[in-house]
Formats: C-alpha cells, sequence, structure tokens
C-alpha cells in the first residue's frame, strides 16, 4: 500500500485532513505531519509521521457512506489498463478530468495490492455507464488487459479480495441493488432477454461479475 507522507498530495490526503480535523488542501505539510504524530502517540501506534496501512486504517476505520440516492446497481468495471499498470483513484480523476468530465467517473477504485481509494462522493451520479448512472455505484478495479494489451481478467489475489470485501459492505448499505458488470448492459439486440457475448459492447470488467458475486 502506499504510504502518505510530507510531499504526499491528492484526494487521500485530503481524508487523512477531514479525518484530523484539517483544512483539507489535499498537501501533506508539516501541519499535516505534526498532526499525523500527535494522533499517533495518542492511538499507541509508532509516531513517525506517516500515514501507513496500520495508521489509514485506524484513522479512517469506516470509508464507506450511504449515498443519498436510491440505488438500485452496482456495477463492477475495470480500468482497461495492463496487468503491471497501478493506478490511483487521483491517476484516474485527472485522466477523466483531462477529458472534460467533472471528476472521476468511478465511486470506488480497487487498486493492484488491493487498497480500496474513494473516487467519486457517492451521493453524486457517476459517469461509468451510459443511460445507467443515476441510480448505480461504479466500482472499478485497476486492470483488465494483458501485456498485448487484449481483455483479461488480471485481477491480483489482494484485488479478488477487496473487491469480494467491499461487495459484501456495499451489500449492507443496498441489499436490493443487483451486482452486474459493466459489459451486462449492452443492448441485447436479439431480444431473447439475455446478453450473450456476441452482444457485448466491450468486455469490461472482463469477468462475469453478475456469477461471481451472485450470492453475496
Amino acid at each position: 500500500m502506499e504510504l502518505y507522507r510530507r510531499g504526499s498530495t491528492g484526494q487521500m490526503v485530503r481524508e487523512i485532513q477531514k479525518a484530523l480535523h484539517l483544512m483539507p488542501d489535499g498537501i501533506f505539510g508539516a501541519i499535516t505531519e505534526e498532526a499525523v504524530r500527535k494522533w499517533q502517540a495518542a492511538n499507541g501506534l509508532t509516531a513517525d509521521g506517516i500515514v501507513g496501512v496500520k495508521t489509514l486504517l485506524k484513522l479512517i476505520p469506516q470509508r464507506i457512506k450511504k449515498s443519498k440516492r436510491t440505488i438500485t446497481d452496482i456495477i463492477i468495471h475495470c480500468t482497461a489498463t495492463r496487468s503491471w499498470q497501478d493506478y490511483s483513484a487521483d491517476d484516474i480523476r485527472r485522466m477523466h478530468k483531462a477529458q472534460g468530465w467533472a471528476d472521476i467517473g468511478y465511486h470506488y477504485v480497487v487498486r493492484l495490492d488491493g487498497t480500496i481509494e474513494n473516487g467519486r462522493d457517492v451521493d453524486k451520479i457517476g459517469a461509468h455507464v451510459s443511460g445507467h448512472n443515476a441510480n448505480s455505484i461504479g466500482v472499478v478495479y485497476v486492470g483488465g488487459l494483458d501485456n498485448q494489451g487484449k481483455a483479461k481478467d488480471t485481477r491480483t489475489e489482494n484485488q479478488k479480495c477487496a473487491l469480494l470485501n467491499l461487495l459484501m459492505d456495499l451489500r449492507k448499505l443496498y441489499p436490493k441493488a443487483k451486482i452486474s458488470g459493466h459489459r451486462d448492459f449492452s443492448p441485447d439486440k436479439n431480444g431473447d432477454g439475455i446478453i450473450s457475448p456476441d452482444e457485448f459492447i466491450k468486455e469490461c470488467p472482463c469477468f462475469d461479475a453478475a456469477a461471481e458475486f451472485r450470492r453475496i
């Protein structure tokens, strides 16, 4: 997992600052470092001013909140990037904003090491499946392409575990929501009520999410 220390910037730094009741400017400077040290000392952790996994899990134990929107679908995506390329929520946010979007399109990002990062606020409509954004939560795992750029389920074991845990938590918040993959929203061209592989607009998320998570 990525460490957050003096010099770090971005959305996760803002979340850390909010948890410490600091002004969330997204810049990990001397004030944030000192606040982290004091908080670590008060909570029985090594007071080094660095936010690693132990500090983060204790500082922000519940990073999943219930959306004010009515949620009917939880939709799984892949970033359509090669298996060895890791991207953070902030990286994806920058890419999406460069395309003219208001923010990152997804609500949650699952990185290669299993770290789950918050994307767009769940109270806000995402931008991940055209025509189905208003009442859905978008979850993306980093990967989805092999080294030759072909569609493949590249999830690491850490990603599989993290994704499952995330979906179990989301299920508690949205017990009636349907879990599907992006490709399951392709048009039913022959009208048989089944979205078959030959009808997929895209392979995303490169595995059968509806089948894998049907028992959650």
